[in-house]
């Protein structure tokens, strides 16, 4: 199981910016502390953490970040127009669009996915698979 996922970032305050235009959207809690950025599902009391977890943190070694080729973090959506909406936003906020939201003929009849890179380089992918909704080919 995964834990959590880190992108780096040089500029923390470009990537707040970026991250805070979807991720509370699709529930993500937030905190700042010195060492960057902290996201992370709301947990109710007795339960066990939704995993994973999402930072955005300056790299431990102090060279610059960057982004890996063939690298990308996705987080789900609850609609097919959430993923149009939280990538509009994301772009209006600094994002670079890698790909409007649509269907893919590669992937499954209802995987519905717009692709962007935060103001880093990091490519961010936000999708959905609702089954109430209409497939690519209905």
């Amino acid at each position: 199981m995964i834990a959590y996922v880190t992108v780096g970032a040089d500029d923390i305050t470009r990537a707040k910016q970026f991250y805070a235009a979807f991720l509370p959207a699709l529930g993500y809690g937030f905190e700042e502390g010195p060492e960057g950025l902290s996201y992370a599902l709301p947990v109710a009391a007795g339960q066990s953490p939704v995993l994973p977890d999402f930072y955005v943190k300056p790299t431990f070694d102090g060279h610059p970040a960057s982004a890996g080729n063939g690298t990308m973090v996705a987080f789900e959506a609850r609609s097919q127009q959430e993923v149009r909406d939280l990538h509009a936003a994301a772009l209006a906020a600094g994002g670079m669009d890698e790909g409007q939201p649509g269907f893919r003929p590669t992937y499954g009849p209802r995987f519905f996915v717009g692709y962007l890179r935060d103001p880093q380089g990091n490519k961010i992918a936000l999708f959905s698979s609702n089954p109430d909704e209409p497939g690519r080919d209905g």
